[in-house]
């Protein structure tokens, strides 16, 4: 399967007010990005712990309707703090809103303070991956069940590189598998995803492999390599207060050169 090249941005949605997120989605949007996301935590994950913050589903429904063409969703929902069939019909309305362009991104969670401070179970890593896992059926389940249904399939993407656990759920449920690795590791883990695809059965090229680009990354030999490896969707960090978009512009002008050389099918 010959995948475009598609760049997404985090806007991270500490340390500002609401009017600088906003702003920063629309010109992201006016810029050409193809997904704009945020996260699912309570507090800052960086700078002043105690700082400026906003929580991630109620934004989505607010971006569904102040956007027109991108795609959007949470880098990634965490599975834990919402009843999965809850979430299912939380994603089904936004979808809608949106005119089907929401994003599914969940993971099994990892920021204690979250949890504790918003009276969650942290339990081990193995019972929140178990968590996640029963969570996608759920959700699947009830998405099948909802009036009305969602607008299309859906996409799914799930975070993580846990090679026995998280990727066997990755293979199982996810549309797009997101990663913060570098080339050798995403290589490797990309490898283990393929065995569990065939597994369960699945075909692996179904599955769209996306790499985090964090802060710092800029368009070069290393993003090259990545592609080359089957990474095609990459995605830039921006935080607050400013919201500086300077470097994802790079990475759109990368991506158009890339998709002018070989474009897809």
């Amino acid at each position: 399967m010959n995948r475009p090249v598609r760049i997404g941005v985090q806007i991270q949605p500490q340390h500002a007010d609401y009017p600088a997120i906003r702003r920063a989605v629309a010109t992201a949007e006016e810029a050409g990005v193809d997904l704009v996301f945020n996260w699912d935590h309570f507090f800052p994950l960086t700078g002043e712990p105690d700082g400026k913050h906003f929580e991630c589903w109620t934004m989505l429904a607010a971006w569904a309707e102040a956007t027109e063409r991108v795609e959007i969703g949470a880098l990634v929902t965490c599975n834990g703090y919402r009843n999965p069939d809850l979430l299912a019909d939380m994603a089904r309305t936004v979808d809608h809103i949106s005119d089907g362009r929401l994003v599914l991104g969940i993971g099994a969670g990892w920021f204690e303070r979250d949890y504790d401070e918003y009276g969650y179970e942290f339990g081990t890593a193995g019972s929140r991956i178990a968590d996640l896992a029963d969570g996608m059926r759920r959700i699947r389940s009830r998405w099948s069940a909802l009036n009305p249904a969602p607008t299309r399939d859906i996409p799914v993407l799930i975070g993580g590189g846990g090679e026995r656990k998280t990727l066997r759920v990755v293979a199982e449920h996810a549309t797009i598998w997101h990663s913060f690795a570098d080339a050798a590791t995403f290589e490797h883990k990309s490898a283990v995803l393929d065995r569990h695809c065939a597994d369960v059965g699945r075909d692996p090229a179904q599955i769209e492999r996306s790499v985090g680009l964090g802060r710092e990354g800029v368009p070069g030999p290393d993003a090259d390599t990545l592609l080359e490896l089957g990474a095609t969707l990459f995605t830039v960090d921006v935080s607050g207060p400013d919201y500086d978009l300077a470097r994802l512009v790079e990475w759109l002008a990368w991506r158009d050169e890339k998709n002018a050389v070989t474009p897809p099918l």
